[in-house]
């Protein structure tokens, strides 16, 4: 427990990380507050990461992030099959780079200062089962549910069908934590339904098959979930669902998404290499 006033403000003003995270508890940092040091190599490592999180944001997330609300704009009624998952794989890109770039202008504002944060990503978009996406997805935030929410509740100390209710409790307070709308709701109770058939049955399953397949398993649910997050109209979640998988009258390619395509290809090819770590192969 931390009693000098003083200090403890230092960290509850802690700015770097204050608005789009990591979550720093204080446990992490007790001591750094007390016997940091700040070191010109430090400041230097600090500048580097801050100028790569600035330049996902501005040069990576904000570009792709185009291409999406282009086709958030247009009415679903006007849009193809092809079109609506063009989009979604956009806004998929956009909200990696876009918070995975807050995340490393934190970390490197706080590295200026003398201060480690535990990193917040780790490549996510690699992960061959949801259980893993959420392992290496906004690390801090799942910790941080974990120790305060899901534990207390019991974890899974207290047998299965306690351990299932757990973490449906868990991912609807994830979803309130995005936002107060329906979508994310929506969102939390999807994530919380398929973590469940994993730990039930499925991951058995994935563990058997070759990692390829795992990885298309993970990202289509993962694509299919970031469309629920961004759409905060559950009228219009509910049509462009119905486009993506051609429910209706609804074409599967026209001009516009040959022009959309041609326009991005380069920039999306480089954005999915640039969510691969390339060290673990």
């Amino acid at each position: 427990m931390q009693k000098n006033f003083i200090t403890f403000g230092a960290y509850v003003a802690l700015f770097p990380q204050l608005i789009a995270g990591p979550i720093v508890r204080y446990q992490t940092v007790a001591e750094q507050m007390d016997s940091r040091k700040e070191t010109l190599d430090l400041f230097k490592q600090g500048v580097l990461r801050f100028v790569v999180g600035l330049g996902k944001k501005v040069l990576i997330a904000n570009q792709v992030g185009a291409l999406w609300n282009e086709i958030a704009q247009t009415k679903v009624n006007m849009l193809t099959t092809s079109q609506a998952w063009l989009g979604a794989v956009a806004f998929t890109l956009q909200i990696y780079f876009d918070f995975s770039g807050y995340s490393d202008m934190a970390i490197g504002l706080g590295r200026m200062f003398g201060f480690y944060f535990l990193e917040n990503f780790n490549f996510p978009y690699m992960s061959k089962t949801i259980t893993e996406f959420w392992r290496r997805w906004h690390i801090s935030l799942s910790s941080w549910f974990r120790e305060y929410v899901y534990i207390p509740l019991g974890g899974n100390r207290k047998g299965l069908v306690r351990q299932l209710f757990n973490i449906m409790v868990v991912w609807m307070l994830t979803g309130l934590w995005h936002g107060a709308n329906w979508n994310f709701v929506l969102w939390g109770v999807y994530y919380g339904v398929l973590l469940m058939i994993e730990k039930l049955f499925l991951l058995k399953w994935l563990d058997k098959l070759p990692n390829w397949i795992g990885h298309i398993y993970s990202m289509f649910l993962v694509v299919i979930g970031w469309t629920i997050f961004a759409q905060t109209d559950i009228h219009q979640l509910g049509e462009y669902l119905k486009t993506m998988f051609g429910i209706g009258h609804v074409a599967v390619a026209d001009s516009d998404f040959l022009y959309f395509l041609g326009s991005n290809a380069v920039l999306l090819v480089a954005l999915i290499a640039a969510s691969i770590d390339y060290r673990v192969w």
